[in-house]
This record gives C-alpha cells, structure tokens and sequence, in this order.
C-alpha cells in the first residue's frame, strides 16, 4: 500500500509543477468561470493519461475544483451560467470541463441545454467530453 501512496504523491507533484505553465496559459484565471485572485490549482481531466500532461489539465478555483471533483458538491444555477463562454475556449480540457458541466444540469437549467445545443466540439474532443472516470 505505501508503494501506491508513494506513486499518488508522485503524481501529484507533477500535476503541482504544471502550475506556472497552467497560471500563464489561464493568465491566472480559473478556466472555467474566469475569477481571479483566488487561489487556482490544476485539475486533471479524466480519464487522466499515464504520465500527468498539461493539455489535459484546468486551472480551477477552490469553489469549481470542489464541485467539478466531487459530484456530491456539485450545485446546478446561475454561477455556472460562465460556462456558455468557457465552452469557446481553444483549450481542448477546458471545453471538455465546461459541456461535462453543462450536461450535469441541463435537466434543471434552460441556459445549460440550450448552450449544448449550440455548440460544436471538433470529434475528438466530444469524445472525451463523453468519457469520465
């Protein structure tokens, strides 16, 4: 068991020093609903690759991560309505984040369904819009 724990921190630690990359592509912002002056940390989208990559991370906020890790937390509304902006971005992770977000309240929230509606994602990335862990 201390062998996976020691693989975990590892892991975690490479995901840790992709933050000044993840800090100047995001110009300090949370990539999905944009605040600053916050604190950020990267996120990894799953299905995370072998080695930790930075094209496959976000930098969040503390509020998004928690609600974006864990979908116990997760609140549908207004706050994310950010999302029919973030959705455009050139970064293929953020725009996998923000429809995976989107489709978890799109029963509840008009703006959500009707922004899926609208979208296009290039097949590769919609692919991985479908897939989590």
């Amino acid at each position: 068991m201390a062998k996976g724990y020691e693989v975990n921190q590892e892991r975690l630690a490479i995901i840790a020093a992709l933050g000044k990359e993840l800090a100047r592509r995001s110009r300090s912002r949370c990539e999905l609903c944009e605040a600053s002056g916050v604190k950020l940390s990267a996120f990894e989208v799953p299905p995370a690759p072998k080695i930790p990559e930075v094209d496959r991370c976000v930098f969040l906020c503390e509020t998004c991560r928690e609600q974006v890790a864990d979908s116990r937390r997760f609140q549908p509304g207004e706050r994310w309505r950010c999302l029919t902006q973030t959705v455009w971005s050139e970064v293929p992770a953020v725009q996998v984040m923000a429809v995976r977000q989107m489709r978890r309240q799109a029963d509840s929230q008009d703006w959500a369904r009707e922004a899926l509606e609208e979208i296009y994602l290039d097949p590769e990335v919609e692919e991985w819009a479908g897939v989590e862990e």
